[in-house]
């Protein structure tokens, strides 16, 4: 199972936001943030919880309004969004067919759509009695109902069982395909995060570092926020390797010793160690 993340070759740009600045309630949740998603490439924002990264999501959507900085959207873009919090009564009479029915009308489009999600067979059933991993499928059907040019996953992998996480991440690799879509993405699930997307930017408020996976999993902002037995388990080329990825995922030929010698290749042997960013 991968994303199958690219050799480094992007798409064009989709979305940029630059030096975001945003309180809520007089507290600063975004300092000087800033993030870019191009055409065809998985970007995930990771930290911990309360970094404002559903925040920042939602400034790059235009769903919320930032104090400071600015937000560039390619024009006639459209968005694919899967929220992290959606509630649904749970005494309305409410099928799957019918709630997809209120983002798009089309039957033959719904119908479509999550048979491409793998759950037509949900299609009549309530909505309130489907497994987390159909209910997330369910979201996703009705994140590329309009044929998305970017799909924003707040937490894709909530309530998701882990026999269902990897063919839940497997499915998003299709959809980027089917739709040539760029991904932005919310995920705890640092594992497969790191192993599976190209770009990662770590977010405590502010960008505390962003670059390939390999880089940021080696950087000390990175370390310091995790702790250093995270930054070792999810370290993506952690074993003896001829090469490694500078943070646009370029490869950087290792010098023979550090290739062949079996030792944990570093930064400063080769791999750029992420944009290190502190506010």
């Amino acid at each position: 199972m991968t994303l199958e993340a690219g050799d480094g070759a992007r798409g064009e740009l989709l979305v940029a936001a630059r030096g975001i600045g945003k309180a809520i309630a007089g507290r600063p949740v975004l300092i000087d943030a800033s993030l870019a998603v191009h055409g065809g490439e998985v970007v995930t924002l990771i930290g911990p919880n309360g970094a404002g990264k559903t925040t920042l999501l939602r400034v790059l959507m235009g769903l919320a309004r930032a104090d400071r900085g600015t937000v560039e959207r390619r024009p006639g873009l459209v968005i694919g969004y899967l929220p992290q919090h959606i509630h649904i009564d749970p005494a309305l009479p409410l099928t799957v067919a019918r709630f997809l029915a209120l983002s798009c009308p089309d039957g033959d489009r719904i119908a479509e759509a999550l048979a491409e999600v793998g759950a037509a067979e949900t299609r009549d059933k309530p909505v309130q009695a489907l497994s987390g991993g159909e209910f997330q499928r369910v979201m996703l059907a009705r994140a590329i109902l309009r044929r998305p040019d970017l799909l924003v996953l707040d937490e894709p992998l909530r309530g998701v069982d882990v026999s269902g996480q990897a063919d839940l991440y497997g499915l998003i690799g299709r959809l980027r395909r089917t739709y040539g879509a760029g991904v932005l993405m919310v995920s705890h699930d640092l594992h497969l995060v790191m192993a599976e997307t190209d770009q990662v930017v770590c977010l405590n408020h502010h960008v505390c570092c962003a670059g390939h996976p390999e880089a940021v999993s080696r950087d000390p902002a990175y370390i310091a926020l995790f702790g250093a037995a995270v930054a070792r388990s999810v370290a993506v080329y952690a074993h003896a390797h001829d090469h490694v990825h500078d943070e646009a995922g370029h490869v950087v030929p290792l010098a023979p010793e550090a290739g062949a010698g079996g030792a944990e290749a570093t930064p400063e042997k080769g791999a750029a160690a992420g944009t290190r960013r502190h506010g």
